[in-house]
C-alpha cells in the first residue's frame, strides 16, 4: 500500500527538499530489486504516518537518480540518513527494525 505521507524524490529536488528544510527528514535510499528495501518499506510507511508534521519521510531509487547516493558516499541499499538542518545527523545501513528507525528519528526531535 502506497502512502501518501512519503515523499519520493530525485537528485534535482534533494537540496530543496531535504537540505533546505527547517523539519527532520529521514531519506531511505532503496531501489525496487533490492530485498530488504522491499521488506522495510511497510515500516517506511508506517513511520511516515506516526511522525507527520515533525519528520519529513522521503525515499529515492537509486538507479534514477545516482548522484545524490555518490555524494553520500553510499555504497550499499537501504541506507536511511537522517538530515536536520541541512546536515547528515545519522545514518542506518541494511533493513533496520521500526523500534530503531523510531530511536534515529527521536534524536532529531
Amino acid at each position: 500500500m502506497a502512502n501518501d505521507k512519503v515523499v519520493h524524490i530525485s537528485d534535482s529536488e534533494f537540496d530543496r527538499t531535504i537540505i533546505g528544510n527547517a523539519l527532520p527528514c529521514l531519506v531511505d535510499f532503496w531501489a525496487p530489486w533490492c530485498g530488504p528495501c522491499k521488506a522495510i518499506g511497510p515500516v517506511i510507511d508506517e513511520l511516515a504516518a506516526e511522525f507527520d508534521g515533525k519528520v519529513i519521510i522521503a525515499k529515492m531509487n537509486v538507479d534514477d537518480n545516482p548522484a545524490t547516493p555518490g555524494r553520500f558516499g553510499i555504497r550499499a541499499i537501504p541506507t536511511l540518513i537522517l538530515f536536520k538542518g541541512g546536515e547528515v545527523v545519522d545514518q542506518i545501513t541494511g533493513a533496520a527494525g521500526k523500534s530503531q528507525l523510531q530511536n534515529l528519528i527521536k534524536k532529531a526531535l
